[in-house]
């Protein structure tokens, strides 16, 4: 059985779709939900999902990644995980802490890579009149948003679409997807996955 840590930001929406398929005979389980904001949704709503949590504050750290990656590394490393499922962790990594789980660290985003990496993806994607939009599973490595993909979800961009129901749709595309990419891969499957 693989054991996963998931690290959030905010609400956790995609943590909690992430701990709800982990559960009968899915080859993993989540074994903790970590935060860089000990304020986030998510945390509650992690725990009352009965999953572990942990919060380190990067605001307690600023200017020093390097030590507030090395606090966020002792809850991560006493929960001794497989996997690491980034969902909505809004801090840019080192490369040395991609490198201690390289391969072994997702990240769903919010555009069909590699189109639109970084923030503001709807926006970008409505801006340049694209016709379809999504959202990725990919690897994490040093280099932001270009890991290998894993998986694709694809929905339309509607002629009256905002940056904020174009993200609606995405959202629901995410939570679709990214527990079926997980799936996949605690089982040990990297064959991509498009929706």
């Amino acid at each position: 059985m693989k054991r996963v840590a998931i690290l959030i930001s905010g609400g956790g929406s995609n943590m909690a779709r992430l701990v709800e398929s982990m559960t009968g005979a899915h080859p993993a389980r989540p074994v903790l939900v970590a935060s860089n904001d000990p304020a986030a949704a998510g945390l509650d709503r992690a725990a009352a999902l009965g999953v572990p949590t942990a919060a380190v504050d990067h605001r307690d750290f600023r200017g020093d990644r390097a030590a507030f990656e090395a606090a966020l590394l002792a809850p991560l490393l006493a929960a001794r995980p497989d996997i690491i499922c980034l969902a909505g962790f809004m801090r840019i990594l080192t490369p040395g802490f991609v490198h201690r789980f390289a391969g072994r660290m997702l990240n769903i985003h919010p555009s069909l890579l590699p189109r639109y990496t970084g923030l503001q993806t709807h926006a970008r994607a409505l801006a340049a009149g694209d016709g379809e939009a999504g959202c990725t599973v990919h690897l994490v490595t040093p280099v932001l948003d270009v890991g290998p993909i894993l998986g694709q979800a694809r929905v339309p961009v509607l002629p009256d679409d905002t940056p904020d129901t174009l993200a609606a749709r995405v959202l629901a595309a995410e939570h679709r997807l990214y527990p079926a990419v997980l799936r996949r891969f605690a089982e040990g499957d990297r064959a991509r996955l498009d929706l």
